[in-house]
């Protein structure tokens, strides 16, 4: 069976773990940005402690392996009752808020300190000119390494099929065992990625071209 053969016969399976794929980044990534924005603004509080908080959650992520962050939530939360699902989204997110933080704290701190400066003189609050005038130009520049965060994040879900799960990289070595072939499964298993990476690669350049347009 050639390999072109394989790719037509297992594409149904292959579309299953794809969409799993694809869930488990989309959600994973959802969470990790609001996580990651509230650790940014700790980072940017001045308050110490808030700042010390933000670091060592930074330094655990980045200290520690990813699989190993989602073997703790899967094996950890096992009293919870957490789905496998739920266990490498959390994990996904924990591991990419982390980063996502980074993005975030270097983008506000970009925006001249004279426009809070501005926005205070007309009556707002810190928070409202926050929201109001700091936030949407923060999101435009942080866009691009967001999308960067993203596709980091679609390729480390496969790291899923270390606790059982069916996704595409999973889909592939079962395959590859079954019938002793791992290298043509891996190498349709690579279509697929490149194709969700060319998904979401797009995706990104239509909303930065958007967010710039609105300027």
């Amino acid at each position: 069976m050639d390999l072109l053969t394989k790719f037509i016969d297992t594409y149904p399976v292959f579309l299953k773990g794809m969409l799993l794929t694809f869930q488990l980044t989309v959600v994973a990534v959802f969470i990790a940005i609001f996580i990651g924005l509230f650790f940014a603004f700790l980072k940017i509080s001045r308050i110490k402690v808030l700042e010390w908080i933000a670091d060592i959650y930074i330094f655990l992520v980045r200290g520690t392996p990813l699989v190993v962050q989602i073997f703790i939530f899967y094996f950890g939360l096992t009293a919870l009752d957490i789905s496998q699902f739920w266990s490498v989204v959390l994990g996904l997110a924990f591991h990419n808020g982390a980063y996502i933080a980074e993005i975030f704290r270097g983008s506000i701190q970009s925006i001249d300190k004279g426009q809070m400066e501005a926005g205070r003189s007309l009556g707002m609050t810190a928070g409202l000119a926050m929201r109001r005038i700091i936030l949407p130009q923060a999101f435009r520049r942080a866009m691009p390494p967001l999308g960067n965060q993203f596709i980091i994040a679609l390729k480390d879900s496969s790291l899923a099929s270390f606790i059982g799960m069916y996704e595409l990289f999973n889909v592939a070595t079962t395959y590859g065992s079954n019938e002793y072939d791992y290298m043509s499964y891996l190498l349709i298993v690579a279509v697929y990625y490149l194709v969700l990476v060319l998904i979401f690669s797009v995706l990104v350049n239509m909303v930065e071209k958007r967010m710039a347009s609105s300027d």
